[in-house]
């Protein structure tokens, strides 16, 4: 058995041959960013700040991590993986300074992204992915208390690239 280190054995120059095509959906968010974050407390005050989100190929290219960073509100990963017997993508976010963890089911939803899936209450959760472009992207993470019939917005970002290389 060879010796590897942590960061060689988890890091990928790139997606997986066998799937390439099907990775694109998130693999275009390859990279650094910053972001511009407003996010809505149930008690109805508002956070804004700004962050930074890395990007990267991991697991033999097999699936993309990400890390989310806006000070004093969050620093967490997601794990986005590619289910071809799904033709979809398992997303297992963690946020360990909160201790929130969360999974979804993530596809296109035409030239969007739509993540869907329950939280901890049980109530329906939808994070998307809209107005892409190769530089920025709008990120919003909403919830439903009615199932989704309604949603309520709990958090909206405005990303930029800053490098396309991990």
């Amino acid at each position: 058995m060879t010796s590897t280190s942590f960061a060689t054995a988890l890091h990928s120059a790139g997606p997986a041959g066998d799937r390439a095509d099907q990775l694109g959906l998130y693999g275009w968010l390859i990279g650094a960013w910053t972001m511009d974050a407003t996010v809505h407390i149930d008690n109805g005050t508002e956070h804004r700040g700004s962050g930074e989100i890395h990007f990267g190929w991991v697991l033999e290219g097999r699936a993309i991590q990400d890390v989310w960073i806006l000070p004093g509100v969050f620093y967490g990963t997601t794990l986005r993986v590619y289910d071809p017997g799904l033709d979809a993508w398992h997303i297992l976010w963690s946020d360990p300074l909160r201790q929130f963890y969360t999974r979804q089911i993530g596809r296109a939803a035409g030239k969007d992204i739509v993540q869907l899936g329950k939280n901890d209450m049980g109530e329906a959760v939808r994070w998307s992915f809209t107005e892409i472009t190769p530089d920025s992207f709008c990120w919003t993470g909403e919830r439903s208390r009615d199932d989704g019939q309604t949603w309520q917005l709990q958090a909206k970002f405005l990303a930029r690239r800053v490098e396309t290389t991990f």
